[in-house]
């Protein structure tokens, strides 16, 4: 479907997006209780350029945000396109990084969750580049934060 006829103030196009923001919030915040860095994480070495623990949550509550409008963007643009079947993906191994980072204590096997969730945002913002640049330039600083998660995560790994 054409972006240009979606009409994205529709009472079902506002319901919509209603849900993809309680529902990629609320997973992530449930997944953040669950999973908060307690005395192992503030044991681990961490490089210099590690931000103090008060960062992360604004910094993902706001991309959070940015996440769900795009994937609601892409949804009422064809809810089965490659497009949604890639936004799904980065969703769940977002979802999926805390608990084998933070829970697991699986450092290295977190570093290959957060590479594939950089290369599923990649081919998001490609894919969905031309027929609707508003999405694909959400997904920009997620896109920004997560290159540099993948750097931290690195780091951190390397020096413990």
């Amino acid at each position: 479907m054409n972006s240009l006829v979606i009409d994205y103030r529709s009472p079902r196009s506002i319901v919509t997006l209603v849900a993809f923001l309680v529902v990629v919030i609320g997973v992530a915040a449930l997944i953040g209780i669950g999973t908060a860095p307690g005395e192992w994480y503030a044991g681990l070495n961490k490089p210099p350029f590690n931000p103090p623990n008060w960062v992360f949550g604004p910094i993902w509550f706001a991309l959070y945000v940015l996440i769900a409008i795009a994937g609601w963007r892409t949804y009422m643009r064809d809810s089965s396109s490659s497009e949604m079947k890639v936004w799904y993906g980065q969703m769940v191994l977002n979802w999926l990084w805390s608990p084998v980072w933070f829970a697991l204590h699986l450092l290295w096997p977190a570093f290959v969750v957060i590479v594939a969730i950089w290369a599923l945002i990649v081919a998001f913002i490609l894919l969905t580049r031309r027929a609707d640049p508003i999405s694909a330039g959400l997904f920009a600083p997620y896109l920004a934060w997560v290159s540099f998660a993948s750097l931290l995560n690195l780091s951190i790994a390397v020096l413990n």
